[in-house]
């Protein structure tokens, strides 16, 4: 399979309501803000959503979360060097052929040709391992709001200590949950062909990545984000005539104008077309 010959940039726009779409741990899980106000989905979260449904629809995945592992692997590392779920443990050997592993890894999983990995499993200079760098093809930025998002904290309890006699209500009976009351958020990415040649990445990897987008937040429910609250609104997909694109990603990105209210306007430039695809 050939890789990927045209290079892609695509953009995608969310709108939030009642949820919160990515907490932030080190501020009391709040909804991630930036210092003016705008609401953040961080790309590793939109990765992770994407790994997500990926592995849903049967692709092998290697960074799988620890709530949605299907082979029992308990690290990154006894995943990779696993015989039977990876690669085996003389690819990562020291003195090993690096070339020939990334290769390896990159035909196995479809996030490592997507989005690259780093496989560094030694400890020091006299280790037995060896490090292993993959960049990927597919790259996404950040989501951000098109207004400051309003927040609401909200104090819960619950009905039932976790710790003690029960005579008296513990500590970890009290706590504060957090939402974005409502926003429409846009990021944007792009996939290298170049890069694409190194991986392995096609262009029918390209399709299922346009294919998964509409569905980003399908069957990715919690207490913090409810079924419903978040939603995709719209992907745009603009696929260029050449491997070094006919204008770069910035100009391109700049097509797109979201207003808060969700209104979508699309610019156009010469001999680029773009693909508007409805959320799911």
């Amino acid at each position: 399979m050939t890789s990927l010959q045209n290079k892609i940039d695509f953009a995608v726009v969310i709108r939030v309501k009642h949820a919160n779409p990515n907490g932030d741990p080190l501020n009391g899980n709040r909804p991630r803000t930036d210092y003016g106000g705008l609401g953040e989905i961080t790309d590793v979260c939109l990765k992770r959503k994407l790994r997500d449904r990926l592995q849903e629809t049967g692709h092998a995945i290697f960074v799988q979360s620890d709530d949605r592992k299907i082979d029992g692997e308990p690290s990154l590392r006894t995943r990779a060097e696993s015989e039977k779920n990876g690669l085996g443990k003389e690819a990562f050997k020291k003195g090993a052929k690096r070339e020939e592993t990334a290769k390896k890894a990159c035909e196995k999983w479809f996030d490592v040709r997507a989005f690259g990995q780093v496989f560094a499993f030694g400890k020091g200079d006299d280790a037995n391992g060896v490090s292993i760098p993959i960049r990927g093809p597919l790259t996404i930025q950040s989501a951000f709001s098109k207004e400051p998002v309003s927040i609401t904290s909200t104090q819960i309890t619950k009905s039932v200590s976790g710790e003690g006699d029960g005579s008296k209500r513990g500590s970890d009976t009290m706590g504060m949950k957090h939402r974005v009351d409502s926003g429409i958020y846009e990021c944007f990415g792009s996939i290298n062909p170049q890069l694409a040649e190194r991986t392995g990445f096609s262009d029918a990897d390209a399709e299922t990545i346009k294919t998964i987008l509409p569905k980003l937040f399908e069957n990715d429910a919690s207490s913090a984000r409810p079924d419903g609250s978040m939603e995709v609104l719209k992907v745009v997909w603009w696929k260029h005539n050449c491997k070094a694109g006919q204008y770069s990603s910035a100009k391109v990105h700049r097509l797109l104008k979201v207003s808060p209210d969700g209104t979508i306007n699309l610019s156009r430039l010469d001999g680029l077309e773009a693909e508007e695809i409805d959320g799911f």
